[in-house]
């Protein structure tokens, strides 16, 4: 089925918006690690320079990620997927070796309702990645990049943008370098939900809290006692080797996310729905 994308119009100030994308094939061409993590949250760093926006979550798997982006426009969203997309794309393949295809498509952008309710939710389903999947008990576990401790204590996420022109040249000419020496530090600070803007940042941090404290008790009850598969396990897979366990995921994408079922339906010529939709998009 071909990807949705809602482009995003003029009037669309500060729309929330979730991004996700699959590695080719359910690799774990993201298999993660203390240097992706790095590289991970320098490319952000570096895209939010090329295209300001704000980052409000993000969640990097194995093989697919998920962020809620804070957007303007549809150029600035444009920009900055595009940054990171080739971007990422070279720098996992040169941290693994892998010398084809990263991704699976294009990036799918779907637009969050303005209502409270879907975009708990959104960030609920961002900030329980990896443990809805029985990978780990807690998101705090996740090894790889995940925004649940910056959102829990406000910490900004720290990564390295490595010049590799610089890099290249300096190879070229024989000079020696460290693996810093030409790189950026950058801090990704993680904006509050459009929602929340009323909130202080430690009410805040409080009500993320809560979120992961629910999020770690539905999943240890929906497991019914199961072992989750542990953090050794992950940084074990094999990023070249096709899941077996389990397929990547085929169902339909929703065309936007709302807590109102006449909004989010695919029909919206009833006059039910464009009350409904106009009542959430109103400011």
């Amino acid at each position: 089925m071909g990807r949705h994308r809602r482009l995003l119009h003029e009037n669309d100030d500060g729309v929330l918006v979730e991004v996700s994308c699959r590695t080719v094939g359910g690799l774990a061409l993201l298999r993660p690690s203390r240097k992706l993590c790095e590289i991970i949250a320098g490319v952000l760093g570096r895209a939010l320079e090329v295209s300001p926006l704000e980052i409000s979550a993000l969640f990097f798997a194995s093989n697919h990620y998920h962020m809620l982006l804070l957007v303007d426009n549809q150029q600035s969203l444009s920009r900055f997927m595009m940054h990171v997309q080739s971007n990422l794309a070279k720098e996992a393949g040169r941290l693994i070796g892998w010398q084809g295809k990263v991704w699976s498509r294009e990036y799918d952008g779907i637009v969050v309702s303005r209502e409270p309710e879907a975009q708990w939710a959104r960030l609920k389903y961002v900030l329980a990645g990896g443990v809805k999947e029985g990978l780990v008990n807690s998101p705090l576990e996740w090894p790889g990049l995940h925004c649940a401790r910056a959102l829990m204590t406000g910490e900004p996420i720290v990564g390295y943008w490595f010049n590799r022109t610089r890099e290249w040249a300096a190879r070229r000419l024989g000079e020696e370098f460290g693996v810093y020496d030409y790189a950026t530090r950058y801090e990704i600070p993680l904006a509050p939900l459009p929602c929340c803007l009323h909130l202080s940042p430690e009410e805040y941090c409080d009500e993320v809290i809560k979120l992961v404290v629910e999020i770690q008790d539905e999943c240890a009850a929906a497991r019914g006692g199961r072992p989750v598969a542990g953090v050794e396990a992950i940084l074990r897979q094999d990023p070249f080797q096709r899941p077996t366990v389990k397929p990547p995921k085929r169902s339909p994408r929703p065309q936007f996310h709302a807590a109102c079922a006449a909004l989010a339906s695919p029909c919206g010529s009833s006059a039910s729905t464009r009350l409904c939709l106009a009542s959430s998009l109103a400011s």
